[in-house]
C-alpha cells in the first residue's frame, strides 16, 4: 500500500507525482509470476513509466523484452543498454524510418510494426537502400478500431509482405483492451479469451498462405492474463500494471493498495469556503478521461485521498480549482493533498521528474522518455 511519511511530504515542490517503488516492484512481481505460470512471455510496455530504471526493474524480473510506441522512447531505452525492443507502432516518414534502420544495428533486436501495405513497402524501400533486413510484425484489428490491419484486408497484406525481400515478418500482434464482440465491455475475462481465440484464427489463416512459426503478441493490463491463460499467445504486452491506477481499479484490474503512483498538490488559496485552488492544473493532471461517462462515471479528474467529499472537475494551466459535495471545501492555504490519478500514464508524462519513494529514502528520477512523440 502507497504510504509516504509526514516528514517526506513536507520535502516535496508540489505539484508532483511520487512513486512506492515497494508497491511498483510487487506488481512487477505479481504481472510476471502469473504470465508465466500461464507458460507466456511478458513483454511490458514502457509508455506508463517511460523510465530506463522501471524497464530495468521489469527486465531483471525476468521480462522478455520491453514495447514502446515512438522510436523516440526506444532510442532513450536502448541508450541506457536494453538490446530488445518491439515498437508497436506503424513507422511512417522518412526520418522515423531512418532513425529505426540506425538503431536495428545498434542493438540486438528491434521489431517493427506494419498494418498498410504503403506502410510496408516505404519501410522495404528504405532497408532495401540500406542494405538490411527488418523484423516486422504485422498488426491486425481484433475490435479496438485503432491501428491495425482490418479482417478484409489482412490476407491481401500478408500476400504482399511476402513479396518485401527486405522485411521479415516473424510475427502477428493486436491491441483489444476491454472489448467484447466489438463492443465495450465490463467482462475482463471474456474480453481476453476472445482476443485470444481471435489471434489464434489469424494465425491459422497466415498459416495457409505460408506463414509459419510466428509470434503472436497481445493483451494489455485488463486482458493480459486472461489472453495469456487463452493458450494462443507467445506473450502479452501490458504496461499500466507497473504502477495501476484509478481507472484500473474501476476496471476490476487493481485494488487500490496496488496502485503505486500519487499526484501532491498544494493549497495556495481558498477565496471562498465553497472552493479552494491548488497549485496543479492541466499542466498537472490529465484530462483525457472524460468526467460523468459510462461505464464509470468520474466525478474528478484525480481522487483526493482521504476527502472524498473533494472533486477537482475545473483546472486551468496552473490552477486546480476543488469544490466539495458538502458544499463547504474546509481546505487552508498550505494545506499539501494527496491525490490518486485517474490514468497514470498521462500523468507521468506530464512530469520531467518524479520522485520515488523506497521505504528508507525519497530521491529525484527523470522521466527520461518523457515528451518523446516522434
Amino acid at each position: 500500500m502507497f504510504a509516504l511519511p509526514d516528514h517526506y511530504i513536507d520535502q516535496l515542490e508540489t505539484p508532483c507525482v511520487v512513486i512506492d517503488e515497494r508497491v511498483a516492484r510487487e506488481n512487477i512481481a505479481r504481472m510476471q509470476r502469473k504470465v508465466e505460470e500461464a507458460h507466456c512471455k511478458l513483454r511490458p510496455h514502457i509508455k506508463t513509466h517511460k523510465m530506463p530504471y522501471f524497464a530495468k526493474l521489469q527486465l531483471e524480473a525476468g521480462a522478455s523484452g520491453i514495447c514502446s510506441c515512438k522510436i523516440s522512447e526506444a532510442e532513450v531505452m536502448a541508450d541506457a543498454g536494453i538490446d530488445d525492443i518491439f515498437l508497436a507502432y506503424p513507422l511512417v516518414g522518412k526520418p522515423k524510418i531512418l532513425r529505426a534502420i540506425l538503431l536495428s544495428q545498434k542493438i540486438k533486436r528491434l521489431i517493427l510494426a506494419v498494418d498498410s501495405i504503403e506502410q510496408a513497402a516505404a519501410l522495404n524501400e528504405a532497408a532495401q537502400k540500406a542494405g538490411v533486413v527488418l523484423e516486422v510484425r504485422m498488426e491486425v484489428d481484433t475490435g479496438a478500431k485503432r491501428t491495425g490491419v482490418t479482417a478484409s484486408d489482412r490476407i491481401a497484406l500478408a500476400k504482399a509482405l511476402q513479396t518485401m525481400d527486405h522485411l521479415k515478418v516473424t510475427g502477428i500482434y493486436t491491441f483489444k483492451s476491454l472489448v467484447y464482440h466489438g463492443e465495450p465491455t465490463e467482462d475482463n475475462r471474456a474480453a481476453g479469451q476472445e482476443e485470444g481465440e481471435m489471434l489464434r484464427q489469424i494465425a491459422q489463416e497466415m498459416k495457409e498462405i505460408g506463414y509459419e512459426h510466428l509470434e503472436i503478441s497481445g493483451g494489455s493490463t485488463p486482458t493480459g492474463l486472461y489472453v495469456a491463460e487463452s493458450g494462443a499467445v507467445d506473450e502479452v504486452r501490458p504496461g499500466t500494471y507497473i504502477f495501476n491506477d484509478y481507472m484500473l481499479t474501476k476496471e476490476k484490474a487493481a485494488t487500490p493498495d496496488q496502485v503505486a503512483v500519487r499526484l501532491f498538490a498544494t493549497v495556495v488559496s481558498v477565496p471562498s469556503p465553497e472552493y479552494a485552488v491548488i497549485d496543479g492544473g492541466t499542466k498537472t493532471f490529465p484530462m483525457d478521461i472524460m468526467l460523468d461517462q459510462a461505464p464509470y462515471y468520474y466525478t474528478s479528474y484525480a481522487m483526493v485521498q482521504g476527502r472524498e467529499d473533494l472533486q477537482l472537475r475545473r483546472m486551468n494551466e496552473e490552477h486546480g480549482i476543488l469544490t466539495s459535495t458538502t458544499g463547504k471545501v474546509n481546505l487552508k492555504v498550505g494545506q499539501v493533498l494527496e491525490l490518486m490519478p485517474i490514468h497514470v500514464c498521462t500523468a507521468i508524462n506530464m512530469q520531467n521528474n518524479v520522485y520515488i519513494y523506497d521505504g528508507h529514502s525519497l530521491r529525484k528520477e527523470r522521466v527520461a522518455a518523457r515528451g518523446m512523440l516522434f
